[in-house]
């Protein structure tokens, strides 16, 4: 690996670790806010499904932390146990994001139609495509073709990281146009809701970047194993 991509994937590991850590540190503030009206996130998100005329989608709790997620296979919001259970601006941020998916699988959101095709694909190419592109860089005079194999298979996980970009703002505009519209949050909690959730989307821009510059990194070996 050159310097220059050394510089790079530091740049993006301290920019992730400072996405995190301030994420972290957000998450922990607006969670000591607790909401006027009372509302628990398992509730809000309830209120929000109801109100979308969404009424075949269940709410449930699920175990761990940043567990959260909406399962469009059998039509679940899974909120981890804190979320569930707490009556805080975090809370109702989470729980109203992951309804935001509920909402797009119901009106067919193109991105998340997408993004639930390439899932299978992933899933099976995450398990094997770094040892795919390890062997392929070991073996390069002797089969290179291995290494553009795996090059093609991270392509498919480098593009599930940018669609789910336009899926993951979107769930979040939803959220905060629902929370705002209904009045379910005081100015004040609306904004922490807000703040939140703008954190939270930046985790998958700094994973949509090191995946492309990983990408292009494989390539780059690639590209000059056939120059030699």
């Amino acid at each position: 690996m050159g310097s220059g991509h050394l510089i790079l994937a530091g740049a993006i590991m301290l920019f992730s670790w400072i996405v995190s850590s301030r994420l972290k540190s957000k998450f922990e503030q607006y969670s000591k806010l607790q909401l006027r009206n009372g509302m628990s996130g398992a509730e809000i998100a309830e209120k929000m499904l109801a109100d979308h005329g969404i009424r075949d989608v269940r709410v449930i709790s699920t175990p761990g932390q940043l567990t959260d997620h909406y399962n469009p296979a059998d039509k679940t919001v899974n909120l981890s146990e804190v979320v569930y259970n707490e009556r805080n601006a975090a809370a109702a941020a989470v729980a109203a994001h992951e309804c935001g998916h509920a909402v797009q699988h119901a009106v067919g959101y193109e991105w998340l139609t997408m993004r639930s095709k390439l899932v299978p694909i992933v899933s099976v190419a995450s398990n094997y495509v770094q040892w795919i592109l390890l062997a392929g860089i070991l073996m390069i005079k002797i089969f290179p073709g291995l290494l553009l194999i795996g090059i093609i298979i991270f392509a498919a996980t480098t593009l599930f990281t940018i669609i789910t970009l336009p899926v993951e703002y979107d769930a979040s505009k939803r959220a905060l146009a629902w929370l705002e519209n209904k009045n379910m949050l005081t100015q004040q909690e609306q904004a922490g809701a807000k703040d939140a959730l703008k954190w939270a989307a930046r985790t998958y821009v700094v994973a949509a970047i090191g995946s492309i510059a990983t990408l292009l990194y494989y390539i780059s070996v690639y590209s000059g194993s056939r120059r030699n």
